[in-house]
């Protein structure tokens, strides 16, 4: 039996998770096992059954509320969602305000991910190196084939949201780099800063039809994403780090011009180059490596507690 300290550490937890899921390359999956709560969660999201089903529509709240382990979701729950709300405009004011420099932090966080995930991988051989490279290619495919503008309509919020949230349960996989594949990051973390402040019309059918895809997701995808962790782990894994490393091409810092155009940029060429910028503008190089370095040291931290804790346990 949970105690009042218990919840509250369970909140303050879930608060970390979702500090974590608001950060592309940070996964908060990664800090649930950090925390100790992996295998929880993992047991309660797949305790949404027939029989929990069945015990819902026939009135047993109390007894479908236990077998979900409901108390134990609510609470990480609602630490998740607060530590998103609080994180929403803070995220929002640096994409639109220093783009370089926040961008150059996400790509670092990426790369850092990508590497840990494959430190993890023993007993390398052709086949291994094979699934990199395939992993590799289809997130450069994806990456460079998707549109930078992908549609608002709520078909692709719910869409986004139940691939999202896969993600966000999965150590070492973050979801919002997920929705910054599919072009929605800013978009949800807009539609979140609108909430609170208050702006519902706009703002809530967004965020809960996002919600319900999320929902829909982590109940029908997590069994197969966790079956496939356990059946094909190692192959899993190596496609897994081979499309993140695919996809730094969509977070490369001076990638997105119109962007940086927006912000305090107001000297660049309408045609500066996209992979290497013009030398005679200044960029923000130095800013953007130093935050690069922040973001690979952060998931590097981030990591290396994970094993310590885990070695502990």
């Amino acid at each position: 039996m949970r105690t009042v300290k218990d919840y509250l550490m369970l909140a303050l937890k879930g608060s970390a998770m979702g500090a974590a899921d608001v950060i592309p390359g940070v996964s908060g999956g990664t800090i649930a096992f950090m925390t100790g709560i992996f295998e929880e969660l993992v047991g309660s999201i797949n305790s949404f059954d027939s029989t929990a089903v069945r015990l819902l529509f026939t009135g047993k709240i109390k007894e479908f509320w236990k077998h979900i382990n409901g108390s134990f979701l609510m609470t990480v729950g609602c630490g998740i969602l607060l530590s998103v709300i609080t994180l929403a405009k803070v995220m929002l004011y640096l994409l639109n305000n220093h783009p370089i420099e926040t961008w150059a932090f996400f790509f670092g966080l990426i790369v850092a991910s990508s590497i840990f995930i494959l430190r993890g991988v023993k007993g390398w051989d052709l086949l291994s190196v094979l699934f990199t490279i395939f992993g590799i290619i289809l997130g450069v495919t994806v990456c460079t084939l998707s549109p930078t503008e992908t549609p608002n309509d709520l078909w692709f919020i719910f869409l986004s949201g139940a691939i999202a949230i896969c993600a966000m349960i999965l150590p070492g996989i973050s979801g919002s780099f997920i929705l910054l594949i599919l072009g929605k990051y800013e978009y949800i973390m807009e539609s979140i800063s609108r909430l609170t402040a208050g702006d519902m019309a706009t703002a809530l059918p967004v965020i809960g039809v996002f919600g319900m895809g999320a929902a829909t997701g982590i109940i029908s995808f997590s069994k197969f994403l966790h079956w496939l962790l356990g059946k094909f782990h190692k192959q899993t894994l190596l496609v897994m780090a081979g499309f993140i490393i695919g996809s730094l091409v969509k977070v490369w810092p001076w990638s997105n011009m119109e962007a940086i155009k927006a912000s305090q940029f107001t000297h660049i060429p309408e045609k500066a180059p996209v992979l290497i910028p013009a030398e005679q503008v200044d960029m923000h190089y130095v800013g953007a490596i130093i935050f690069a370095f922040i973001g690979f040291f952060l998931v590097s931290g981030v990591e290396i507690m994970g094993k310590i804790l885990g070695k502990k346990d």
